[in-house]
């Protein structure tokens, strides 16, 4: 059970550099001590045959204890050794492969876990690999290649001239391979750590860029109701304030801009009643786009608002399109309440291929290659309407009023991009 449950502990570990340094130490822990388990049968042994027993077991308790304590550091620091440790490591791998000859048995060399010392220094090759100096680590390899030599002395000859070559291609092929893989690991780690920090910064605009959208219209309301400078009947902005105080309300409570909690689909909802929420022919949420438009141009009826509306009688909008119209279209007689000083309004709805809705005021307009955009028509307007697949043209001059356009199909957009993309709003 407490095998199972330290796999789970290793398994959950973070994506993170911590998570992946994290696991860096357990892979030395387990390399370290699994090469003690290795050198524990045979002590017994290699001290009964070595000429200078206390020396061997000397030399193996060092080992043993050097193992022990690299794997304790590397567990208690959450990441693999450093650069002394490592050091310090490999000086004593290198000393035991040179002491090897002195301790051991003639003929004892090759072949089993009496002669311990290539294996000690083959596990410390193997976790060194996350030591971060590129030169310390060539040359902490290569020291251990030369001692290994010395090491075998006079015992290679004939058959054993290739098993000492292949032990040195050994500890070089290792330690590449565990260079590369500490090197490739920490590499995703890195990209997943710059990858969620990119992720949550992206989240956090989308979020201010949802605040600002929910409460545009809002404010607006709220800075007419005290205000109370443009003329429109008190009564009327109560009731547009009711409207945008359910949307902020929507929003604080985790709802979308689109009406939905999460992924959770729901039918569209402004508030209204239940006659705004539709499904059409069953493939999800849509709403009238008619009586979408009526509601906003009642909300602003001291406007002079005329609603043209006969050609889109039957028209239906998925409820997403539906809510950022709505929203779109209040913010849009908003500011022709505040700053147009237009004497008509006229809206207009035709349902020929696709649909088209036009706002035209005759107010004061604007020049849109000078004026800057604001939140209202860049993002309320434009911003929300063509993330809902809509498109949007703005059309203005100064003294000439101003004409705000907008189609079902993104791509049908008119006039020059100096007049689309440079919106005005004062609020």
């Amino acid at each position: 059970m407490r095998i199972r449950n330290g796999l789970r502990r290793v398994g959950d570990l973070p994506t993170t550099k911590a998570g992946v340094e994290r696991a860096f130490s357990y892979f030395t822990a387990g390399v370290r001590l699994g090469t003690v388990a290795q050198m524990v049968p045979a002590v017994q042994l290699g001290a009964a045959r070595s000429p200078h027993a206390s020396a061997y077991v000397a030399c193996w308790g060092a080992a043993a204890l050097a193992a022990v304590a690299v794997s304790v550091v590397t567990l208690v620091r959450r990441r693999p050794p450093g650069t002394v440790v490592s050091v310090l490591d490999f000086a004593l791998a290198c000393a035991l492969l040179v002491l090897g000859p002195l301790v051991l048995a003639p003929g004892d060399r090759f072949g089993t876990w009496v002669a311990f010392q290539p294996g000690y220094a083959l596990s410390v090759v193997i976790t060194a690999g996350g030591v971060r100096g590129l030169a310390l680590w060539a040359g902490s390899l290569l020291g251990v290649a030369v001692c290994y030599l010395v090491y075998l002395g006079g015992e290679v000859g004939g058959d054993m001239i290739s098993t000492a070559v292949g032990n040195v291609l050994t500890y070089v092929v290792y330690a590449l391979v565990a260079r590369m893989f500490f090197g490739y690991t920490r590499r995703i780690a890195h990209d997943a750590d710059t990858s969620r920090a990119r992720a949550a910064e992206l989240a956090r605009r989308e979020e201010e860029r949802r605040a600002r959208v929910m409460m545009h219209n809002g404010v607006a309301v709220m800075r007419l109701l005290t205000e109370q400078s443009h003329g429109a009947p008190r009564s009327r902005l109560v009731d547009q304030a009711e409207v945008e105080l359910r949307r902020m309300r929507s929003y604080l409570r985790g709802r979308g801009p689109d009406g939905r909690a999460g992924d959770d689909a729901r039918a569209y909802d402004d508030g209204a009643g239940d006659e705004a929420r539709a499904y059409d022919d069953g493939a999800g949420p849509s709403a009238g786009l008619v009586a979408l438009v009526e509601r906003s141009c009642d909300r602003f009826a001291d406007l002079g608002v005329v609603a043209l509306l006969d050609l889109g009688a039957d028209l239906r909008i998925p409820a997403a399109q539906a809510e950022a119209l709505e929203r779109a279209l209040d913010s849009l007689l908003l500011n022709v309440r505040t700053h147009a000083r237009a004497h008509e309004v006229v809206v207009h709805l035709d349902g020929g291929e696709g649909w088209t809705l036009s706002v035209h005021d005759d107010g004061v307009g604007f020049d849109p290659a000078s004026v800057t955009a604001g939140v209202g028509l860049r993002e309320v307007v434009v911003g929300e309407l063509r993330r809902r697949g809509l498109g949007v043209a703005i059309e203005s001059a100064v003294g000439e009023g101003t004409t705000v356009t907008v189609r079902s199909r993104a791509g049908t957009e008119t006039g020059p991009p100096a007049e689309r993309d440079a919106l005005a709003d004062a609020s």
